[in-house]
């Protein structure tokens, strides 16, 4: 787990996953990778965070899942609606292309591996030469 200084509380990362047992393991990576996690079954249960919380610094989508949007529809309206959260999409039945993502996010493929998820996760948050590479993620 990273390190914060002491007072500083960890980043909070909106992990927002339909199916329980992958849920879980996304807020299990996304804790160590430095983060807090917050939990959301579907996108609606996720703007109702986002719009009660003001520090939501990640959002961690799966794409496919139930409600009035999938999680592409959700990464889209956070960037528009909360520009300065870092967005993090994965799928396992999609291949997403860098054009199909909104701005300063990036698309991870399921299965993934937790150790290179916990670095890309990390990299966002780092220098800009780091996140100049996290477009490229999962390609």
């Amino acid at each position: 787990m990273m390190s914060t200084p002491a007072g500083r509380s960890l980043p909070i990362a909106l992990v927002v996953e339909d199916e329980a047992l992958l849920r879980i393991l996304a807020v299990e990576v996304v804790e160590e990778a430095g983060f807090t996690a917050i939990e959301a079954r579907d996108a609606d249960e996720a703007v109702v965070l986002l719009e009660s919380r003001t520090d939501i610094t990640l959002l961690f989508t799966d794409i496919n899942m139930p409600g009035s949007m999938d999680g592409l529809k959700l990464a889209h309206a956070v960037r528009d609606r909360w520009p300065p959260i870092k967005i993090l999409v994965v799928s396992g039945n999609q291949r997403l292309q860098s054009s199909d993502l909104p701005t300063d996010s990036c698309f991870v493929e399921k299965p993934y591996q937790a150790s290179a998820l916990v670095d890309e996760l990390r990299s966002m948050f780092s220098s800009p030469e780091s996140r100049a590479s996290q477009s490229n993620a999962g390609e």
